[in-house]
């Protein structure tokens, strides 16, 4: 089966660009995050009765994009994926009121099956600016944002929160607040570090179960 690398970060911080870049490489397949093409964001966006199946429909696209990523021979990049959805969106969304408690246990419950369906990801890239450089690019951005400003502050905390349960050695922390939009300074020293960090998980795995 495929590798899969998930990219994580706070929304806007530019988890999508950088998927994208690296998608032209023919080393990656990519599971890129719908706005538009999904079929209850807009509608959340405009009314919070949908909070529900927006989350329940994201779950399942994500965990849908793994699956096929898996049985893919090029190493497999997701920008957010099923844990940053449920780990930050979902939490964000019951905390500010628009899932109700049975509506949020009801994802976590979706969330945990289809995690134990799929096996977790074997890298996680997490992306990092400080609040004012993401707020500004959030700002610019053209797309259906159901978070906001506002709620960058928590987005982080739920995702460090997630992150630190993590082994060390599955995360690659990249600091991107002063890169190019194309990602051009850092896709070389990023593509080794994919790399190493593979090589040394697939050995760490492959000792712990021998």
């Amino acid at each position: 089966m495929g590798k899969i690398i998930v990219f994580t970060g706070n929304t806007g911080v530019g988890k999508t660009t950088l998927v994208k870049e690296l998608s032209k490489l023919e080393i990656f397949s990519a599971g890129i995050e719908q706005h538009i093409e999904r079929p209850f964001q807009l509608l959340f966006k405009q009314n919070q009765a949908y909070a529900l199946a927006n989350q329940v429909d994201y779950l399942l696209f994500r965990a849908e994009q793994e699956s096929v990523l898996r049985h893919k021979h090029q190493i497999g990049i997701i920008d957010g994926g099923l844990d940053q959805d449920f780990h930050a969106f979902t939490k964000l969304f019951h905390t500010r009121g628009m899932l109700s408690d049975q509506e949020f246990d009801l994802c976590q419950r979706l969330y945990i099956f289809l995690r134990s369906q799929l096996s977790e990801p074997d890298l996680i890239i997490h992306l990092t600016a400080p609040l004012e450089v993401v707020q500004k690019r959030l700002s610019s951005r053209d797309r259906i944002n159901i978070a906001e400003k506002n709620d960058l502050c928590l987005l982080d905390s739920y995702l460090e929160e997630w992150i630190s349960t993590l082994p060390k050695k599955k995360v690659i922390r990249l600091e991107v607040s002063d890169v190019s939009p194309s990602y051009s300074e850092v896709l070389s020293t990023l593509i080794n570090q994919i790399n190493a960090n593979l090589e040394l998980y697939s050995r760490s795995y492959d000792e712990d179960h021998s």
